[in-house]
């Protein structure tokens, strides 16, 4: 007999669309990957100003959602933070089957004893959602959970088994699974200058350093989390200009810590490219207090050895 997992999700975003690449890779569901994807990136670039529409907001939304089949994506609207508060179009809900007899042919519908189906339901804040036990399983980035529940020590955390084992149970019942490998890095950046010759820009060389440090102010904690607090004694956390590029303010100061892919762009500014410290990435959670039977085999399913990410259990 089908059961039903209900599973929170990012309401928009390469987050949501790595999610759903996940669920392609599991379910087959590649057209509805690539129907929400597309839909969604039409919608960004009406709101950022790129594109005019042909209908207004109502009638778009009116036409992409059909409420009488729970296997085609809802949408709703939301006020986008950017100037003006356009309305935007975000991802609501919809319905998915995974069996245990390997993915299933995009388009097909489930039979009655096909195991898992899953409604994805999207949330503005998927990890406070699980925080609050609405939900049992949901996906959003690895930093919130840094920047939110992770204790901080003395040495960092690089792994899963560091950041579950840095969460107190008395404050969440939510723990990371798996990453989904939708990876940009938190790198280590460094002008020439500041690296003494033959010395390599690791986690060992920023306990060493005493000088100025260049983050993003939002990334403190999640700094401190990975970099460990011992690192960071005789460190001094600098911020960059809004006005300013990542990269030139780390220039200026001498060494940050920023988000790359290739860390091509932090080339050209002159900056020589360390240690990938810890993965920006979509992760897998769970509350471990909500998790049921279905739950664990999804969980296996999403999480299988074959499956791409840099986050592993």
């Amino acid at each position: 007999m089908t059961e039903t997992v209900r599973v929170a999700v990012p309401r928009k975003g390469r987050p949501l669309e790595a999610v759903l690449e996940r669920f392609a890779a599991v379910a087959g569901a590649d057209a509805l990957a690539d129907d929400v994807s597309s839909t969604l990136r039409y919608e960004k670039a009406i709101t950022k100003g790129k594109t005019t529409p042909e209908r207004d907001v109502y009638e778009r939304l009116a036409a992409y959602s059909d409420l009488s089949d729970p296997h085609r994506p809802e949408y709703t609207l939301l006020r986008d933070d950017r100037e003006g508060k356009p309305r935007r179009i975000v991802f609501d809900s919809v319905s998915v089957t995974i069996d245990g007899e390997g993915p299933r042919p995009s388009g097909s519908r489930p039979s009655a004893d096909d195991g898992v189906t899953v409604e994805l339901i999207g949330r503005e804040e998927p990890f406070r959602a699980l925080r609050t036990h609405e939900f049992g399983l949901g996906f959003d980035s690895a930093d919130l959970v840094l920047e939110e529940v992770v204790t901080l020590g003395e040495t960092g955390v690089e792994s899963i088994a560091d950041v579950n084992a840095r969460i107190d149970p008395r404050d969440t019942d939510v723990r990371v699974v798996s990453g989904l490998g939708d990876t940009v890095y938190h790198t280590l950046l460094a002008t020439p200058e500041v690296l003494p010759p033959g010395a390599e820009l690791d986690r060992e060389f920023v306990t060493d350093y005493e000088g100025p440090l260049c983050i993003s102010p939002r990334y403190e904690r999640l700094v401190e989390a990975v970099l460990g607090t011992r690192a960071i004694e005789t460190v001094e956390f600098v911020y960059p200009d809004p006005a300013v590029e990542e990269e030139a303010a780390i220039a200026d100061a001498g060494l940050g810590v920023y988000l790359t892919m290739t860390g091509s762009t932090a080339r050209e500014h002159g900056l020589v490219v360390g240690d990938d410290l810890f993965p920006s990435e979509t992760v897998l959670m769970e509350n471990v207090a909500e998790a049921g039977p279905a739950a664990e085999r999804l969980k296996s399913a999403l999480t299988g050895a074959d499956l791409e990410t840099a986050i592993r259990p």
